[in-house]
Protein backbone atom coordinates (compact mmCIF):
# COMPACT_ATOMS: atom_id res chain seq x y z
CA UNK A 1 0.00 0.00 0.00
CA UNK A 2 1.55 3.54 -0.92
CA UNK A 3 1.69 5.89 1.83
CA UNK A 4 -0.33 8.43 2.85
CA UNK A 5 -0.29 12.38 1.95
CA UNK A 6 -1.50 13.28 5.11
CA UNK A 7 -3.67 12.50 8.20
CA UNK A 8 -7.32 13.99 9.67
CA UNK A 9 -9.68 13.23 12.28
CA UNK A 10 -12.93 13.52 9.64
CA UNK A 11 -12.91 14.05 6.05
CA UNK A 12 -15.82 15.60 4.71
CA UNK A 13 -17.14 15.20 1.21
CA UNK A 14 -19.23 18.19 0.15
CA UNK A 15 -20.47 21.80 1.14
CA UNK A 16 -23.81 22.01 1.04
CA UNK A 17 -26.00 22.48 4.14
CA UNK A 18 -25.03 18.78 5.50
CA UNK A 19 -21.58 19.03 4.67
CA UNK A 20 -20.97 22.02 5.99
CA UNK A 21 -23.29 21.10 9.30
CA UNK A 22 -21.09 18.31 9.74
CA UNK A 23 -17.63 19.55 8.84
CA UNK A 24 -18.46 22.37 11.44
CA UNK A 25 -19.79 20.16 14.03
CA UNK A 26 -16.43 18.32 14.21
CA UNK A 27 -13.96 20.89 14.06
CA UNK A 28 -15.99 22.53 17.27
CA UNK A 29 -15.88 19.46 18.75
CA UNK A 30 -12.08 19.85 18.60
CA UNK A 31 -11.62 17.12 15.81
CA UNK A 32 -9.07 17.83 12.79
CA UNK A 33 -11.53 18.39 9.82
CA UNK A 34 -10.85 17.89 5.83
CA UNK A 35 -13.75 19.48 3.95
CA UNK A 36 -13.68 18.95 0.23
CA UNK A 37 -15.79 20.01 -2.63
CA UNK A 38 -15.44 19.04 -6.13
CA UNK A 39 -16.14 22.79 -8.01
CA UNK A 40 -14.91 25.62 -7.97
CA UNK A 41 -17.36 27.41 -5.05
CA UNK A 42 -18.76 26.33 -1.81
CA UNK A 43 -22.62 25.88 -0.90
CA UNK A 44 -23.72 23.17 -3.58
CA UNK A 45 -27.69 23.15 -4.08
CA UNK A 46 -28.02 24.69 -0.45
CA UNK A 47 -26.68 27.87 -1.93
CA UNK A 48 -29.51 27.89 -4.96
CA UNK A 49 -32.27 27.00 -2.26
CA UNK A 50 -34.24 29.10 -0.36
CA UNK A 51 -32.63 27.78 2.45
CA UNK A 52 -35.70 26.70 4.49
CA UNK A 53 -35.35 24.11 6.91
CA UNK A 54 -38.18 21.90 8.11
CA UNK A 55 -37.59 21.15 12.10
CA UNK A 56 -40.85 20.93 13.45
CA UNK A 57 -40.77 22.24 17.55
CA UNK A 58 -37.30 24.35 17.18
CA UNK A 59 -36.17 27.72 19.16
CA UNK A 60 -37.05 29.66 16.51
CA UNK A 61 -40.86 28.59 16.06
CA UNK A 62 -41.27 28.86 19.56
CA UNK A 63 -39.79 32.32 20.33
CA UNK A 64 -42.36 33.28 17.30
CA UNK A 65 -45.24 31.46 19.96
CA UNK A 66 -45.76 28.28 17.80
CA UNK A 67 -48.52 25.84 19.53
CA UNK A 68 -46.92 22.97 17.85
CA UNK A 69 -46.60 19.81 19.77
CA UNK A 70 -43.75 16.86 19.16
CA UNK A 71 -46.65 14.73 19.25
CA UNK A 72 -48.66 16.30 16.53
CA UNK A 73 -45.19 16.57 14.79
CA UNK A 74 -44.61 13.49 14.80
CA UNK A 75 -48.05 12.34 13.53
CA UNK A 76 -47.87 14.24 10.62
CA UNK A 77 -44.70 13.51 9.28
CA UNK A 78 -44.75 9.64 9.70
CA UNK A 79 -48.07 9.42 8.03
CA UNK A 80 -46.94 11.00 5.11
CA UNK A 81 -43.55 8.95 4.88
CA UNK A 82 -45.35 5.48 6.25
CA UNK A 83 -43.01 3.00 5.65
CA UNK A 84 -41.19 4.49 2.94
CA UNK A 85 -38.19 4.96 5.03
CA UNK A 86 -37.14 3.42 8.92
CA UNK A 87 -39.68 4.89 11.64
CA UNK A 88 -36.63 5.43 14.02
CA UNK A 89 -34.69 7.13 11.52
CA UNK A 90 -37.88 9.75 10.76
CA UNK A 91 -38.22 9.94 14.63
CA UNK A 92 -34.28 10.85 15.15
CA UNK A 93 -34.71 13.38 12.56
CA UNK A 94 -37.51 15.17 14.14
CA UNK A 95 -35.84 15.18 17.39
CA UNK A 96 -32.66 16.16 16.04
CA UNK A 97 -34.11 19.37 14.57
CA UNK A 98 -34.47 21.48 17.72
CA UNK A 99 -31.39 20.05 18.75
CA UNK A 100 -29.01 21.61 16.06
CA UNK A 101 -30.99 25.11 16.07
CA UNK A 102 -29.82 25.28 19.93
CA UNK A 103 -26.62 23.93 19.06
CA UNK A 104 -25.85 26.39 16.48
CA UNK A 105 -27.40 29.51 17.94
CA UNK A 106 -24.86 29.17 21.15
CA UNK A 107 -22.26 30.25 18.22
CA UNK A 108 -23.28 34.36 17.69
CA UNK A 109 -22.74 33.45 13.91
CA UNK A 110 -26.20 32.02 13.55
CA UNK A 111 -29.57 32.80 14.16
CA UNK A 112 -32.61 31.13 12.41
CA UNK A 113 -36.35 33.09 12.18
CA UNK A 114 -39.69 31.64 11.25
CA UNK A 115 -40.56 31.48 7.40
CA UNK A 116 -44.39 30.90 7.41
CA UNK A 117 -43.87 28.05 4.88
CA UNK A 118 -47.77 25.56 4.71
CA UNK A 119 -47.07 21.65 5.17
CA UNK A 120 -47.06 20.24 1.95
CA UNK A 121 -50.11 17.82 2.40
CA UNK A 122 -52.82 20.01 4.24
CA UNK A 123 -55.08 17.63 3.84
CA UNK A 124 -53.82 15.48 6.14
CA UNK A 125 -54.06 15.57 9.97
CA UNK A 126 -51.93 17.45 12.31
CA UNK A 127 -50.45 19.51 8.85
CA UNK A 128 -50.01 23.40 9.77
CA UNK A 129 -51.00 25.95 7.47
CA UNK A 130 -48.35 27.85 8.91
CA UNK A 131 -46.16 25.23 8.83
CA UNK A 132 -43.24 24.05 10.65
CA UNK A 133 -40.00 25.85 8.34
CA UNK A 134 -38.02 28.64 9.75
CA UNK A 135 -34.80 29.94 7.91
CA UNK A 136 -31.28 31.40 8.63
CA UNK A 137 -31.62 35.22 9.33
CA UNK A 138 -30.14 37.56 6.63
CA UNK A 139 -26.97 39.01 6.92
CA UNK A 140 -25.20 41.66 5.05
CA UNK A 141 -22.68 40.33 2.31
CA UNK A 142 -20.13 42.39 3.57
CA UNK A 143 -20.15 40.37 6.59
CA UNK A 144 -18.39 37.30 5.20
CA UNK A 145 -15.48 39.51 3.16
CA UNK A 146 -13.32 37.75 0.85
CA UNK A 147 -15.38 34.61 1.87
CA UNK A 148 -18.35 35.74 -0.88
CA UNK A 149 -15.71 34.96 -3.57
CA UNK A 150 -15.39 31.41 -2.76
CA UNK A 151 -19.33 31.32 -2.30
CA UNK A 152 -21.75 29.79 -5.10
CA UNK A 153 -23.83 32.71 -5.84
CA UNK A 154 -27.69 31.97 -6.62
CA UNK A 155 -29.32 30.87 -10.19
CA UNK A 156 -30.49 34.29 -10.47
CA UNK A 157 -26.32 35.33 -10.66
CA UNK A 158 -25.30 32.00 -11.95
CA UNK A 159 -27.68 31.34 -15.34
CA UNK A 160 -28.89 35.20 -15.78
CA UNK A 161 -26.02 36.88 -14.70
CA UNK A 162 -27.91 39.27 -12.58
CA UNK A 163 -26.13 41.46 -9.97
CA UNK A 164 -25.36 39.92 -6.85
CA UNK A 165 -28.04 41.18 -3.97
CA UNK A 166 -26.32 43.13 -0.91
CA UNK A 167 -27.92 41.09 1.42
CA UNK A 168 -27.46 37.51 1.36
CA UNK A 169 -30.94 35.47 2.03
CA UNK A 170 -31.94 31.89 2.21
CA UNK A 171 -29.44 29.09 1.27
CA UNK A 172 -27.05 32.10 0.42
CA UNK A 173 -26.96 33.20 4.32
CA UNK A 174 -27.26 29.67 5.67
CA UNK A 175 -23.38 28.58 3.97
CA UNK A 176 -22.55 32.10 4.52
CA UNK A 177 -22.60 31.82 8.25
CA UNK A 178 -21.38 28.25 7.82
CA UNK A 179 -17.81 29.86 5.83
CA UNK A 180 -17.71 32.53 8.43
CA UNK A 181 -18.15 30.47 11.43
CA UNK A 182 -15.70 27.77 10.36
CA UNK A 183 -12.96 30.35 9.07
CA UNK A 184 -12.54 30.79 12.47
CA UNK A 185 -12.08 27.13 13.50
CA UNK A 186 -8.05 26.51 12.62
CA UNK A 187 -8.82 22.96 12.94
CA UNK A 188 -10.92 23.19 9.69
CA UNK A 189 -9.19 22.93 6.30
CA UNK A 190 -11.75 23.65 3.53
CA UNK A 191 -10.79 22.87 -0.15
CA UNK A 192 -12.53 23.69 -3.31
CA UNK A 193 -11.48 21.53 -6.52
CA UNK A 194 -11.15 18.27 -4.88
CA UNK A 195 -13.02 15.50 -4.93
CA UNK A 196 -13.42 12.92 -3.20
CA UNK A 197 -13.45 9.19 -6.01
CA UNK A 198 -12.36 6.33 -3.47
CA UNK A 199 -13.25 5.20 0.22
CA UNK A 200 -9.77 3.30 1.53
CA UNK A 201 -10.97 0.20 3.92
CA UNK A 202 -8.58 -2.24 6.02
CA UNK A 203 -10.87 -4.93 7.40
CA UNK A 204 -13.85 -3.80 6.50
CA UNK A 205 -13.73 -0.44 7.39
CA UNK A 206 -13.05 2.80 5.82
CA UNK A 207 -9.61 4.03 6.98
CA UNK A 208 -9.47 6.94 4.18
CA UNK A 209 -10.00 8.28 1.13
CA UNK A 210 -8.54 9.07 -2.28
CA UNK A 211 -9.09 12.55 -3.54
CA UNK A 212 -8.79 14.08 -7.12
CA UNK A 213 -6.93 17.59 -7.25
CA UNK A 214 -5.62 20.00 -9.62
CA UNK A 215 -2.09 18.81 -9.01
CA UNK A 216 -2.91 14.77 -9.35
CA UNK A 217 -4.42 12.41 -6.54
CA UNK A 218 -4.17 12.60 -3.24
CA UNK A 219 -4.07 9.70 -0.80
CA UNK A 220 -5.68 10.64 2.70
CA UNK A 221 -5.59 8.84 6.30
CA UNK A 222 -8.95 9.14 8.19
CA UNK A 223 -8.59 8.30 11.70
CA UNK A 224 -12.63 9.18 12.94
CA UNK A 225 -14.78 8.98 9.60
CA UNK A 226 -15.47 9.75 6.22
CA UNK A 227 -18.58 11.88 5.85
CA UNK A 228 -20.14 11.44 2.69
CA UNK A 229 -22.63 14.35 1.75
CA UNK A 230 -21.73 15.72 -1.67
CA UNK A 231 -25.52 15.75 -3.15
CA UNK A 232 -27.15 13.76 -5.51
CA UNK A 233 -26.42 12.45 -8.91
CA UNK A 234 -28.70 14.44 -10.71
CA UNK A 235 -25.80 15.94 -13.25
CA UNK A 236 -24.63 12.71 -14.13
CA UNK A 237 -26.64 11.10 -17.07
CA UNK A 238 -25.18 7.64 -17.09
CA UNK A 239 -26.30 7.51 -13.57
CA UNK A 240 -29.55 9.03 -14.24
CA UNK A 241 -30.43 6.13 -16.29
CA UNK A 242 -28.87 3.29 -14.53
CA UNK A 243 -30.91 3.76 -11.66
CA UNK A 244 -34.47 4.67 -14.29
CA UNK A 245 -34.86 8.46 -12.71
CA UNK A 246 -36.98 10.40 -15.20
CA UNK A 247 -36.75 13.15 -16.77
CA UNK A 248 -32.77 14.12 -17.95
CA UNK A 249 -29.69 16.46 -16.76
CA UNK A 250 -31.33 19.69 -18.65
CA UNK A 251 -33.99 19.54 -16.17
CA UNK A 252 -31.68 19.26 -12.98
CA UNK A 253 -31.52 22.55 -10.61
CA UNK A 254 -28.41 21.03 -8.32
CA UNK A 255 -24.52 22.11 -9.73
CA UNK A 256 -22.36 20.31 -12.32
CA UNK A 257 -20.68 18.64 -9.76
CA UNK A 258 -23.29 16.59 -8.69
CA UNK A 259 -22.41 13.60 -10.38
CA UNK A 260 -22.44 11.13 -7.62
CA UNK A 261 -18.75 9.96 -7.06
CA UNK A 262 -18.66 10.20 -3.56
CA UNK A 263 -21.87 7.86 -3.77
CA UNK A 264 -20.16 5.56 -6.20
CA UNK A 265 -17.37 5.06 -3.62
CA UNK A 266 -19.94 4.20 -0.64
CA UNK A 267 -21.36 1.74 -3.27
CA UNK A 268 -17.93 0.49 -4.26
CA UNK A 269 -17.20 0.22 -0.35
CA UNK A 270 -19.86 -2.13 0.02
CA UNK A 271 -22.91 -0.20 1.05
CA UNK A 272 -26.48 -0.69 0.45
CA UNK A 273 -28.67 1.80 -1.10
CA UNK A 274 -32.35 2.75 -1.38
CA UNK A 275 -34.62 4.91 -3.44
CA UNK A 276 -32.07 4.76 -6.23
CA UNK A 277 -35.00 5.97 -8.51
CA UNK A 278 -36.08 8.70 -6.72
CA UNK A 279 -35.51 12.60 -6.63
CA UNK A 280 -37.34 16.09 -5.54
CA UNK A 281 -39.36 16.78 -8.27
CA UNK A 282 -41.12 20.03 -9.76
CA UNK A 283 -42.62 21.77 -13.02
CA UNK A 284 -40.31 22.44 -15.30
CA UNK A 285 -40.67 25.90 -17.25
CA UNK A 286 -38.58 24.73 -20.91
CA UNK A 287 -36.12 27.56 -22.10
CA UNK A 288 -34.47 27.53 -25.09
CA UNK A 289 -31.31 26.61 -23.67
CA UNK A 290 -32.81 23.02 -23.20
CA UNK A 291 -33.19 23.33 -19.45
CA UNK A 292 -36.13 22.86 -17.74
CA UNK A 293 -36.24 24.74 -15.19
CA UNK A 294 -38.33 24.60 -11.34
CA UNK A 295 -41.00 26.49 -11.34
CA UNK A 296 -43.91 27.40 -8.48
CA UNK A 297 -46.25 29.69 -7.38
CA UNK A 298 -49.13 29.60 -10.46
CA UNK A 299 -51.45 32.56 -10.45
CA UNK A 300 -53.94 31.28 -13.57
CA UNK A 301 -53.77 28.74 -16.20
CA UNK A 302 -54.14 24.95 -16.40
CA UNK A 303 -52.28 22.80 -17.02
CA UNK A 304 -52.99 20.38 -20.22
CA UNK A 305 -51.47 16.70 -21.45
CA UNK A 306 -50.47 15.53 -25.09
CA UNK A 307 -54.80 14.66 -25.65
CA UNK A 308 -55.74 18.45 -24.26
CA UNK A 309 -57.00 17.25 -21.24
CA UNK A 310 -56.11 18.75 -17.65
CA UNK A 311 -54.61 16.05 -15.51
CA UNK A 312 -53.69 18.15 -12.21
CA UNK A 313 -53.94 20.54 -9.71
CA UNK A 314 -51.86 23.63 -10.81
CA UNK A 315 -51.08 25.01 -7.81
CA UNK A 316 -50.01 21.29 -5.85
CA UNK A 317 -46.83 21.69 -4.10
CA UNK A 318 -44.52 20.69 -6.43
CA UNK A 319 -43.25 18.09 -5.39
CA UNK A 320 -46.72 16.12 -5.63
CA UNK A 321 -47.34 18.15 -8.96
CA UNK A 322 -43.75 16.49 -10.32
CA UNK A 323 -45.16 12.92 -9.29
CA UNK A 324 -48.29 13.35 -11.20
CA UNK A 325 -46.27 14.39 -13.85
CA UNK A 326 -44.52 11.15 -14.14
CA UNK A 327 -47.89 8.86 -13.57
CA UNK A 328 -49.06 11.01 -16.40
CA UNK A 329 -46.12 9.85 -18.37
CA UNK A 330 -45.87 6.50 -17.70
CA UNK A 331 -49.39 6.53 -18.71
CA UNK A 332 -48.12 7.85 -22.42
CA UNK A 333 -47.72 11.72 -22.05
CA UNK A 334 -45.53 13.11 -24.17
CA UNK A 335 -43.48 15.79 -23.60
CA UNK A 336 -43.64 18.89 -23.39
CA UNK A 337 -47.02 19.31 -21.60
CA UNK A 338 -48.64 22.72 -21.40
CA UNK A 339 -49.04 25.88 -19.36
CA UNK A 340 -52.46 27.07 -20.84
CA UNK A 341 -53.31 31.03 -20.13
CA UNK A 342 -54.92 34.22 -21.29
CA UNK A 343 -53.84 37.52 -22.28
CA UNK A 344 -54.79 39.63 -18.51
CA UNK A 345 -50.33 39.30 -18.18
CA UNK A 346 -49.65 40.32 -21.40
CA UNK A 347 -48.62 37.05 -22.88
CA UNK A 348 -46.04 35.97 -20.17
CA UNK A 349 -46.81 33.05 -18.18
CA UNK A 350 -48.67 33.86 -14.87
CA UNK A 351 -46.07 32.17 -12.69
CA UNK A 352 -44.95 34.06 -9.45
CA UNK A 353 -41.68 32.30 -8.91
CA UNK A 354 -39.92 30.78 -11.71
CA UNK A 355 -36.42 30.64 -9.79
CA UNK A 356 -34.38 31.03 -13.03
CA UNK A 357 -36.10 34.22 -14.96
CA UNK A 358 -37.11 33.84 -18.17
CA UNK A 359 -35.13 35.65 -20.86
CA UNK A 360 -36.67 37.84 -23.88
CA UNK A 361 -40.43 36.77 -25.28
CA UNK A 362 -39.44 36.51 -28.43
CA UNK A 363 -36.51 33.98 -27.88
CA UNK A 364 -38.99 31.56 -26.21
CA UNK A 365 -41.73 32.27 -28.88
CA UNK A 366 -38.88 31.64 -31.68
CA UNK A 367 -37.92 28.22 -30.29
CA UNK A 368 -41.62 27.32 -30.48
CA UNK A 369 -41.98 27.13 -26.51
CA UNK A 370 -44.40 29.69 -26.10
CA UNK A 371 -47.15 29.49 -28.55
CA UNK A 372 -50.44 31.97 -29.12
CA UNK A 373 -53.34 32.52 -30.88
CA UNK A 374 -56.81 34.47 -31.20
CA UNK A 375 -59.16 31.15 -30.25
CA UNK A 376 -58.45 28.51 -28.37
CA UNK A 377 -59.69 26.01 -31.52
CA UNK A 378 -56.90 27.91 -32.88
CA UNK A 379 -53.81 27.49 -29.72
CA UNK A 380 -54.92 24.25 -30.26
CA UNK A 381 -53.53 23.32 -33.29
CA UNK A 382 -50.51 25.26 -32.64
CA UNK A 383 -49.27 23.05 -29.41
CA UNK A 384 -50.41 19.67 -31.10
CA UNK A 385 -53.44 18.68 -29.09
CA UNK A 386 -57.31 18.04 -30.55
CA UNK A 387 -59.55 20.73 -30.75
CA UNK A 388 -62.38 19.97 -29.33
CA UNK A 389 -60.94 18.61 -26.32
CA UNK A 390 -58.78 21.79 -25.29
CA UNK A 391 -62.27 23.67 -25.87
CA UNK A 392 -63.49 21.08 -23.30
CA UNK A 393 -61.25 21.54 -21.08
CA UNK A 394 -60.98 25.42 -21.01
CA UNK A 395 -65.26 25.21 -20.70
CA UNK A 396 -64.82 23.05 -17.91
CA UNK A 397 -62.05 25.36 -16.21
CA UNK A 398 -63.71 28.52 -16.93
CA UNK A 399 -67.18 27.13 -15.11
CA UNK A 400 -64.76 25.95 -12.16
CA UNK A 401 -62.69 29.16 -12.01
CA UNK A 402 -66.13 31.21 -11.89
CA UNK A 403 -67.40 28.94 -8.95
CA UNK A 404 -63.84 29.43 -6.91
CA UNK A 405 -64.04 25.26 -6.65
CA UNK A 406 -62.17 22.63 -7.89
CA UNK A 407 -64.11 19.07 -7.33
CA UNK A 408 -61.94 17.58 -10.38
CA UNK A 409 -58.45 18.03 -8.78
CA UNK A 410 -58.89 20.22 -5.37
CA UNK A 411 -57.03 23.09 -7.15
CA UNK A 412 -57.32 25.84 -4.08
CA UNK A 413 -58.19 23.37 -1.44
CA UNK A 414 -54.90 23.51 1.08
CA UNK A 415 -52.98 26.50 2.44
CA UNK A 416 -50.04 25.84 0.23
CA UNK A 417 -52.39 25.83 -2.79
CA UNK A 418 -53.86 29.24 -1.89
CA UNK A 419 -50.26 30.48 -1.00
CA UNK A 420 -49.32 32.61 -3.38
CA UNK A 421 -52.83 34.80 -4.12
CA UNK A 422 -53.15 35.50 -0.74
CA UNK A 423 -55.75 33.39 -0.02
CA UNK A 424 -58.95 32.35 -2.25
CA UNK A 425 -58.57 30.56 -5.55
CA UNK A 426 -55.79 30.71 -6.98
CA UNK A 427 -57.07 30.85 -10.94
CA UNK A 428 -59.13 33.26 -12.55
CA UNK A 429 -61.24 31.92 -16.19
CA UNK A 430 -59.57 32.61 -19.34
CA UNK A 431 -61.29 35.00 -21.03
CA UNK A 432 -59.27 37.66 -22.40
CA UNK A 433 -57.68 36.56 -26.31
CA UNK A 434 -55.15 36.20 -27.59
CA UNK A 435 -54.71 33.09 -25.87
CA UNK A 436 -50.95 31.14 -24.81
CA UNK A 437 -49.53 28.08 -23.98
CA UNK A 438 -45.90 27.63 -22.43
CA UNK A 439 -44.13 24.54 -22.41
CA UNK A 440 -43.30 22.51 -19.55
CA UNK A 441 -41.54 19.39 -18.51
CA UNK A 442 -39.83 17.92 -15.55
CA UNK A 443 -37.68 19.28 -13.27
CA UNK A 444 -35.77 17.96 -10.22
CA UNK A 445 -34.13 19.68 -7.24
CA UNK A 446 -31.85 17.02 -7.12
CA UNK A 447 -32.08 12.86 -6.70
CA UNK A 448 -32.68 11.60 -3.28
CA UNK A 449 -31.77 7.87 -3.45
CA UNK A 450 -28.11 6.95 -1.68
CA UNK A 451 -26.41 5.05 1.21
CA UNK A 452 -28.61 3.78 3.57
CA UNK A 453 -27.72 4.43 7.12
CA UNK A 454 -28.75 3.73 10.51
CA UNK A 455 -29.94 6.68 13.01
CA UNK A 456 -26.21 8.06 13.97
CA UNK A 457 -25.69 8.27 10.18
CA UNK A 458 -23.48 4.90 9.90
CA UNK A 459 -23.68 3.50 6.34
CA UNK A 460 -24.97 0.29 6.36
CA UNK A 461 -24.23 -2.86 4.05
CA UNK A 462 -26.52 -5.14 2.23
CA UNK A 463 -26.63 -7.38 5.34
CA UNK A 464 -27.23 -4.47 7.48
CA UNK A 465 -24.37 -4.20 9.37
CA UNK A 466 -22.49 -0.89 10.07
CA UNK A 467 -19.76 -0.11 7.93
CA UNK A 468 -16.89 1.16 9.83
CA UNK A 469 -15.67 4.76 9.17
CA UNK A 470 -18.58 5.94 6.98
CA UNK A 471 -21.12 8.28 7.66
CA UNK A 472 -23.37 9.77 5.20
CA UNK A 473 -25.87 12.89 4.98
CA UNK A 474 -28.27 15.22 2.29
CA UNK A 475 -28.88 13.72 -0.79
CA UNK A 476 -26.32 11.23 -0.88
CA UNK A 477 -27.74 9.59 1.87
CA UNK A 478 -30.95 7.28 1.00
CA UNK A 479 -33.38 9.62 2.33
CA UNK A 480 -35.29 9.90 5.32
CA UNK A 481 -38.40 10.93 4.01
CA UNK A 482 -38.59 8.54 1.54
CA UNK A 483 -40.69 8.70 -1.54
CA UNK A 484 -42.12 11.98 0.46
CA UNK A 485 -41.76 15.68 0.58
CA UNK A 486 -43.74 16.13 3.88
CA UNK A 487 -43.06 20.35 4.40
CA UNK A 488 -40.50 22.91 2.31
CA UNK A 489 -37.11 22.72 3.96
CA UNK A 490 -36.82 18.82 4.16
CA UNK A 491 -34.04 18.35 1.86
CA UNK A 492 -32.17 21.31 3.82
CA UNK A 493 -33.29 19.89 7.41
CA UNK A 494 -32.55 16.35 6.90
CA UNK A 495 -28.96 16.83 5.68
CA UNK A 496 -28.22 19.65 8.43
CA UNK A 497 -29.57 16.79 10.80
CA UNK A 498 -27.53 13.76 9.76
CA UNK A 499 -24.39 15.46 9.05
CA UNK A 500 -24.55 16.77 12.87
CA UNK A 501 -25.63 13.49 13.85
CA UNK A 502 -22.44 11.82 12.19
CA UNK A 503 -20.16 14.88 13.46
CA UNK A 504 -21.46 14.11 16.88
CA UNK A 505 -21.14 10.37 16.56
CA UNK A 506 -17.66 10.45 15.70
CA UNK A 507 -16.65 13.22 18.61
CA UNK A 508 -18.00 10.63 21.08
CA UNK A 509 -15.76 8.03 19.77
CA UNK A 510 -12.74 10.38 20.41
CA UNK A 511 -14.13 11.49 24.44
CA UNK A 512 -14.40 7.88 25.13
Amino acid sequence: MSAWDEECDVLVAGSGAGGMAAAYTAAREGLRVVLVENTDKFGGTTAYSGGGIYFPNNAALKRANDDDTPEDAKTYFTSIVGDTSPRELQEKYLKTGPELIDYLEKDSDFFFIIYPWPDYYGEHPKSRPGGRHIAPAPMPRAAIGELDKVLRQTLFVERRNHTPQEELMGGQSLIGRFLLALSKKPNADLRLNTELTELVTENGRVIGAVVKTEKGPKRIRVHGGVIAAAGGFERNAELRERFGIPGDVGGAMGPEGNTGMALLAGIDAGADIDHMDQAWWSPGLMHPDGTKTFTLGFDGGLFVDSAGMRFTNENKAYDRAGRDFIAQMKKGMKLPFWLVYDNRDGGEPPIQYPNVPWEEPAKYHAAGLWRSADTIEDLAENIGVPAESLVATVTRFNELAEKGVDPDFGRGGTAYDTLFVGGGFPAKPLLKGPYHAAAFGLSDLGTKGGLKTDTEARVLDKSGKVIGGLYAAGNTMSPVSGVAYPGGGTPVGSSLAFGYIAAIDIAKAYKK
